[in-house]
């Protein structure tokens, strides 16, 4: 059952990625600071699935979480506006 979760959010993580980058493109957005917090909340989901596999649950991995997500909002600040 383990393995069939961590498929998933593979699979899932490297769709978003994918679909992330083509929005970006598509919309001619570039830089690396509108892409910060994109960034940020990916690796929260690489952190929490490289805790589970190498058994690391705890302190480090939910630090890490808080940290990136703090890092995520804070860098929402540099996202782009989209006047309709």
């Amino acid at each position: 059952m383990e393995s069939i979760l961590s498929i998933l959010v593979l699979v899932t993580l490297i769709f978003s990625i994918t679909y992330v980058i083509r929005q970006r493109r598509n919309q001619g957005i570039t830089g690396l600071r509108s892409a910060l917090t994109s960034i940020c909340f990916f690796l929260i989901a690489v952190v929490n699935l490289l805790a589970y596999w190498f058994d690391l649950l705890g302190i480090w991995s939910w630090g890490a979480s808080v940290i990136l997500l703090l890092l995520g909002a804070y860098f929402t600040k540099y996202l782009r506006i989209i006047e309709s």
